[in-house]
């Protein structure tokens, strides 16, 4: 079941061509932070709902400080949750504190370090204030009703700050896509076992749910499954009944006789949409649909798994999950020489580093094997080296993708 490898550009399109932000739900505030908003938040009260003091001093009458010094009789204090009840009259004036409400018939506050207090209690004004200084208007910050964040935006610390101040202890989001991550192989134990002849540690799973939770879904690690067909159709069967959003299955994926995932998965009634990239590594990736799941077949090898990750699960979870998908590609100055490209686009693992002159530099590791998952580990970038690329001299400048 062989055919033409399709570019890399093409597949990741089909990938997200139906791709939409999935249902919404409602969450706590607590649980709200890195979440996308399913509509615009209006604020449910106004900030400061009055007119309060900005600095600690005394709340006047500008008119009574205008010819400083003057003295003032101290009529009462204003504290943060304990506003003065009174009013200020003429020749009076309040204690008041950061936060409190400015008392009726005052429209100024005088700093306290501009007034002296008087052995008789009084207050001396030592410096003029105009109206209005010190004082933050009510709804300086926001009105009720008025629009305070909108659908489509992530929720950061400030906004998550601001959603509490605008009274909102819930908020719509988008709903997390539901990552299913199998892995496959009988070679595959889990990491503190003690491997006999043939076997290795899976390490793709962790990368892979790792990656899957900074894009903003639900990873939910399926295990390992040896290659048996009866055990890989009950594997499939299970995540359809789960309601899986996306199965991503690391291995198997291929057309090798112990490849048994992509056989399986269109008997039991997935639809193959792709499986042959023009890339490197990462040739062999599969996709397809069954139902509403999505399959996303990476290959086995560590590295080779995760730039597949990187390049196709990623911006299929940022999509489904309501984020923005923008795939930081920016240039670099290349600091080794590179050789020609053949016909499959190539994402050579690198480390990259600013320059006193602000320039970005990158350099690629000298060995690329697509096992070597020490190489990916110092990796904060990807030299991006379209297919026929002419070799490329140090101070050449490429593009590459930044990991990190």
């Amino acid at each position: 079941m062989s055919g033409p490898l399709i570019p890399v550009a093409e597949a990741r399109e089909r990938l997200l061509a139906d791709a939409a932000p999935l249902g919404s739900e409602t969450v706590a505030l607590n649980d709200a932070h890195g979440r996308v908003l399913a509509a615009d938040i209006t604020a449910r009260r106004t900030q400061p709902p009055q007119a309060v003091s900005a600095m600690d001093g005394y709340a006047v009458r500008a008119s009574d400080i205008a010819n400083s010094p003057a003295d003032l009789d101290l009529i009462g204090e204003a504290a943060a949750g304990h506003p003065f009840e009174g009013k200020v009259g003429a020749g009076q004036t309040v204690r008041i504190f950061t936060g409190s409400v400015v008392p009726g018939g005052a429209d100024t506050v005088m700093l306290q370090e501009n007034a002296t207090v008087l052995a008789d209690g009084r207050i001396r004004s030592n410096q003029s204030e105009p109206a209005g200084r010190h004082i933050r208007a009510a709804g300086l910050d926001f009105k009720q009703g008025q629009s305070v964040l909108p659908a489509g935006k992530m929720i950061d610390t400030g906004a998550l700050c601001l959603a509490a101040a605008a009274n909102h202890p819930e908020l719509p989001v988008i709903r997390k896509p539901r990552v299913g991550i199998l892995a496959t192989g009988d070679e595959l134990l889990l990491p503190g076992s003690v491997p006999g002849p043939g076997q290795i540690i899976a390490s793709n799973s962790y990368g892979v749910a790792a990656l899957a939770r900074e894009a903003g879904g639900d990873a939910i690690d399926l295990g390992i499954v040896a290659d048996r067909e009866a055990d890989l159709a009950d594997r499939l069967d299970r995540a359809v009944a789960d309601e899986l959003d996306i199965l991503v299955t690391l291995g198997g994926a291929s057309v090798g006789d112990h490849d048994l995932v992509q056989k399986v998965f269109v008997a039991r009634g997935m639809e193959l949409d792709f499986w042959r990239i023009a890339m490197r590594p990462g040739k062999p990736l599969m996709f397809g649909r069954l139902g509403d799941m999505r399959i996303l077949g990476l290959p086995g090898n560590p590295v080779s798994a995760m730039v597949c990750a990187i390049l196709f699960l990623r911006p299929l979870l940022e999509k489904l999950g309501g984020r923005n998908f923008a795939q930081r590609r920016v240039p670099a100055v290349l600091d080794a020489p590179m050789r020609e490209n053949d016909r499959r686009e190539d994402y050579v693992r690198a480390a990259t580093y600013r320059a006193e002159s602000g320039e970005l530099h990158v350099t690629p590791f000298p060995v690329q094997d697509s096992s070597m998952i020490s190489t990916f580990a110092r990796s904060d970038a990807l030299i991006i080296r379209p297919p026929h690329a002419a070799s490329a001299a140090i101070g050449d400048t490429v593009e590459i993708l930044e990991l990190k």
